[in-house]
């Protein structure tokens, strides 16, 4: 489970910004949500809020990037770049290493693993366990130079193995150590997507929903949201590479090749009900799911296979825009499922982005779960949840405050600035 993460110097974020999964104190909506482990009790997610270009893509995109860095260090060659991008706004960051940090639970066992890149190196990186309640060192990499306690026997002898773009925890991974496959399988679980270009996502889908256990209440979940459709059927065919140079429509072409994995092709179409003049029902149609159902349907159907997968394994889920498309009450109904105890039983975490003003007022969201970023003059990103804001009094945000008219209004910050839209528009008119 997660309980921070944490950036600096990196695209819009200057200074280090934190986003916690660790309960305050505070009572709301403890019981749904809420998780309680030997240690700690944990948020079971967070909504971040923010006007266009403050940054919030770019706080995901962080921890996209630092998987991304995780997963892929040792496989990629002593050349390959690191693509990152510090914050170019100022001449002291500019040139400096990007940081990345992140606080988690492995059964009750805590980490904290995190490491400094520039695009062509690694500067430093470090692991931390902690079992009871102080921190030990397991290893610390500083330059050229790698640390590693005697205690931690998996990475013994291999610092000399170490590129100087590669993580020397996927060192560790590689030759077979029990704590970084444990961390290497908790990054895998560690799921960020984009709720704009959702058809990415579509073969995961696909794939669960060839899971016995999970396709019926995958379907169950697509029917009580009422996308339009009676049923659906999804054919997976072996590929005939002839069927490829058949299509003529370059279109379909590329929608037919999309969907091709290992050898196979699926094709996915939904039923809908045919009535006659009298409207009683006279036979069902089929409809291909891509070309003839809505945008939303066809996000809610992508989107659903790793919000399915994370729920079904436990791990965190991270979405950009995911009300992009969406209707407010199916935004509802997706952040909904990581709050049920039913639907929810492995503890999966949900943070995501959204513009959805109205989940301040029926989201059911704690006051530590709900995040604003907003930039200052100077182009570098904040990050400040509203358990954290203090009103002009100094006193925290009652838990009574209408969340969504405040915020509208100003009170919170992380919206945009447009000014006196009707003397804009007089002078364009004017023009």
């Amino acid at each position: 489970m997660l309980l921070e993460f944490s950036v600096a110097n990196f695209l819009s974020f200057r200074e280090r910004k934190t986003l916690s999964l660790v309960a305050s104190s505070i009572s709301d909506y403890k019981e749904s949500n809420t998780i309680t482990s030997e240690r700690h009790t944990l948020l079971k997610g967070a909504i971040i809020y923010g006007a266009n270009a403050s940054g919030k893509s770019n706080f995901i995109r962080a921890m996209s990037t630092m998987k991304r860095i995780v997963m892929q260090s040792f496989n990629q060659s002593s050349t390959k770049t690191l693509d990152v991008t510090p914050f170019l706004l100022n001449t002291e960051t500019e040139n400096s290493p990007s940081y990345f940090e992140v606080l988690f639970e492995i059964l009750n066992i805590r980490y904290r693993y995190g490491f400094e890149i520039t695009n062509k190196e690694v500067v430093s990186e470090w692991l931390f366990e902690s079992k009871k309640n102080a921190e030990k060192l397991l290893f610390i990499r500083e330059g050229d130079g790698i640390e590693v306690s005697p205690s931690f026997k998996e990475a013994e002898n291999l610092e000399s193995k170490t590129r100087n773009n590669a993580l020397f925890l996927s060192i560790i991974d590689q030759f077979n150590g029990v704590t970084a496959k444990k961390i290497m399988n908790w990054f895998n679980n560690f799921i960020t997507i984009s709720g704009l270009t959702h058809e990415n996502y579509e073969l995961i889908t696909l794939k669960m929903l060839e899971k016995g256990d999970v396709n019926q209440i995958m379907s169950d979940f697509y029917f009580t949201l009422e996308l339009g459709f009676d049923g659906i059927s999804i054919k997976k065919e072996k590929l005939n590479p002839k069927s490829v140079l058949e299509i003529g429509q370059e279109s379909i072409a590329r929608s037919f090749i999309k969907d091709i994995e290992d050898g196979y092709h699926f094709d996915i179409k939904t039923f809908h009900h045919k009535y006659d003049k009298n409207d009683n029902k006279s036979g069902e149609i089929e409809f291909n799911m891509r070309s003839q159902e809505s945008a939303g349907t066809n996000k809610v159907f992508n989107i659903s296979g790793p919000i399915f997968d994370v729920l079904h394994d436990g791990g965190v889920l991270v979405i950009d825009e995911l009300d992009s498309s969406l209707h407010p009450l199916m935004t509802l109904a997706i952040t909904r499922l990581f709050n049920s105890e039913k639907d929810n039983s492995k503890n999966a975490q949900l943070i995501f982005s959204t513009h959805d003003t109205n989940l301040f007022s029926y989201g059911k969201y704690r006051r530590d779960q709900i995040y604003f970023v907003e930039k200052d003059k100077y182009g570098a990103s904040d990050l400040y949840s509203l358990v954290e804001y203090r009103e002009e009094d100094g006193n925290k945000v009652r838990k009574d405050r209408s969340f969504e008219s405040d915020y509208i209004q100003g009170r919170y910050g992380a919206i945009p600035y447009i000014g006196d839209i009707s003397k804009i528009v007089a002078e364009w008119q004017v023009k």
